[in-house]
């Protein structure tokens, strides 16, 4: 397997009294798409945070890179991680085009503006058309786009994925699923996924990981983890997202 970009080995992580993560491991290779998936509170936005530093652990290591992240330089290592969470986390007093190019600009490059005109046109927002609006002026949608723009515009080889399309439209929803799946295509960048949606997975990621109670039950391709669930749960849970029957 091509080398892995994220690697979690042995991470746990308690809140108080709740256990979030449970001696959990994980790889993404590169160019792959690893969708985590799970209840609310089975720990799948916790084990996205721990790539980005954003969470610290009790126990475990994490990679990026093959650099562990609790020995990094957390501001460098963030400019170098795409993130788009659920909201787009847009600066609303800054342009499409300015948003676009803000981790460029922080990074000190001249070509910033260049960089962010390239990645609004992979997101289908050409900068002539946009670049001035400001994102109170989008729809969701847009605003999601925008999103992806400044996380390609850092030419960051790995982004992590917060349920980027779950406050969206289902007709918007599948136009940036689609537009996720051609990105992908072009390039080989390397992605999380956070979702609760296991059909999105199914179309969106090269494996699905299911969480619950900070404990990964299974690591699989759609196609084994339909048809060869590896734990009660994991059954359970393909039954009541109806992409498996109950048995007879």
């Amino acid at each position: 397997m091509t080398a892995a970009v994220l690697r979690a080995v042995g991470v746990s992580k308690r809140f108080g009294a709740v256990v979030a993560l449970d001696d959990v491991s994980l790889d993404v290779a590169a160019g792959e798409c690893v969708a985590l998936v799970g209840e609310s509170g089975s720990g799948k936005s916790t084990l996205l945070r721990v790539f980005n530093g954003l969470t610290t652990l009790d126990a475990g290591e994490v990679f990026v890179e093959g650099h562990a992240v609790a020995s990094a330089d957390l501001v460098r290592l963030r400019r170098g991680i795409g993130y788009v969470p659920q909201d787009g986390g847009l600066l609303p007093h800054w342009t499409v085009a300015q948003n676009a190019a803000l981790v460029p600009r922080l990074t000190g490059r001249a070509d910033a503006a260049g960089l962010a005109s390239a990645a609004l046109d992979l997101v289908g927002l050409p900068v002539a058309q946009f670049g001035a609006r400001w994102p109170h002026q989008l729809s969701g949608g847009q605003r999601q786009r925008v999103a992806f723009a400044r996380a390609l515009a850092a030419g960051a080889p790995v982004v992590l994925l917060d349920e980027p399309f779950g406050a969206l439209d289902a007709i918007t929803r599948s136009d940036l699923q689609a537009m996720f799946l051609a990105l992908r295509a072009r390039t080989r960048l390397a992605a999380l996924l956070v979702t609760h949606d296991l059909h999105e997975a199914a179309r969106l990621a090269d494996r699905i990981a299911v969480i619950r109670g900070g404990r990964i039950e299974q690591t699989s391709t759609p196609a084994e983890l339909t048809t060869a669930p590896a734990t009660p749960y994991v059954a359970d849970l393909l039954v009541r997202a109806r992409m498996t029957e109950a048995p007879a």
